[in-house]
């Protein structure tokens, strides 16, 4: 019998009564066979600050409970924020999500832990998952003696293309041999044991949908190649293209799900009460989008969607989207009608414009891109 997978980008809860967030969406998520998220903040009382870009806040571990009540069985950990909170942020992270009869990956004590994977069983067949985050920050990394996130490394290299010093170069990005290695390693292992295996990859460029850098399709498709059934992308904040390689569905990025800020929280800082260190990147780029609630994104962050993937004995068997709509409350909301064909043409554009290849069906409320 098919079992379906609906997946989520990141997952950010700093505000109060996070569990309001969930409500448009929660009848579908529990429906589901397995729901999986990308967990993007740390969640622990006793945080210390360990990185110098914008940190993500200390949350509270009882905000979790909003995750168990949408029936998430797996979170993946592996963002350029989960450290941002030190060992205690990882460790504690961790064990709110066991406490909750969650499944983790992606995030560890020290590296083995890290690359560990995810294993979930339904109707006899067994899903594995595993978490990788290719945008550093390098504080981040799990090492040997470490706490921290599985990562790939990103190799840039800069060239001036013309004979005006000062002006921006043109950027190239490569993948590490080395961690690239370890990813087909794992994936490879987990194949031994599972019958599909789902990769959560936390890469691209912030805000920016119309291409992908250099290193990305390459390292989607090396996770193909090394035995992934389906690859899962997020962090740039905003939906990315969609591709259908060696008959296995790609999403570049499901930008984030829920972004529950509060004033504090606010990474641009608008409400002066959370001060940005002076090498932190510039955001200045964007103008955010006006709401009720603190959203520090633009107008196209609020197409967001529910990844969906079916999967039997044989394989995938269809892989597309539940288009979905951010409120100004910052509440996703799945959308049907002319709402939801607004997200469909997006998607659409969004993925000739990066120079991706996809046919898009829509079956009454899901919207597909691959079908066997």
């Amino acid at each position: 019998m098919p079992v379906e997978m609906a997946f989520v980008g990141d997952v950010m809860l700093s505000a109060p009564n996070p569990e309001r967030y969930f409500a448009p969406s929660r009848d579908i998520l529990r429906s589901s066979d397995i729901a999986i998220g990308q967990l993007e903040w740390p969640h622990t009382d006793r945080g210390q600050v360990c990185v110098v870009d914008i940190p993500a806040p200390a949350n509270p571990p009882a905000f979790l409970d909003s995750v168990a009540d949408c029936g998430f069985a797996v979170m993946t950990m592996a963002s350029n924020h989960m450290f941002d909170q030190g060992p205690h942020g990882i460790g504690d992270s961790m064990a709110a999500l066991r406490e909750r009869g969650i499944e983790h990956t992606g995030a560890g004590m020290t590296i083995a832990e890290a690359r560990r994977p995810a294993i979930v069983e339904r109707d006899g067949i067994r899903f594995g998952f595993l978490s990788y985050n290719a945008v550093g920050p390098r504080e981040s990394w799990a090492t040997t003696v470490k706490a921290g996130v599985a990562p790939i490394r990103i190799i840039n290299h800069y060239e001036l293309d013309i004979a005006s010093p000062g002006s921006a170069p043109a950027e190239f990005t490569s993948l590490d041999p080395e961690s690239l290695a370890a990813m087909e390693l794992d994936i490879a292992a987990l194949k031994e044991e599972a019958d599909v295996v789902c990769v959560s990859l936390h890469k691209g460029m912030g805000f920016v949908h119309a291409r992908l850098a250099l290193y990305e399709q390459p390292l989607a498709h090396a996770a193909v190649d090394a035995g992934a059934d389906v690859v899962i992308g997020h962090h740039a904040h905003i939906l990315r293209g969609v591709e259908v390689y060696r008959d296995r569905p790609i999403f570049h990025g499901i930008n984030h799900f829920v972004a529950a800020y509060t004033e504090e929280s606010d990474p641009l800082g608008h409400h002066g009460k959370r001060p940005r260190p002076k090498n932190a990147p510039s955001l200045d780029f964007f103008r955010p989008d006006p709401g009720r609630a603190p959203f520090p994104f633009p107008r196209d962050s609020r197409h967001t969607m529910i990844a969906r993937v079916v999967a039997d004995r044989d394989g995938i068997v269809e892989a597309g989207f539940i288009p979905c709509l951010i409120d100004t409350d910052a509440i996703p909301v799945p959308v049907d009608g002319d709402a939801a064909q607004e997200s469909i043409d997006y998607v659409e554009t969004i993925t000739r414009d990066a120079g991706l290849d996809a046919t898009f069906i829509r079956r009454g409320r899901h919207v597909n891109f691959l079908e066997r």
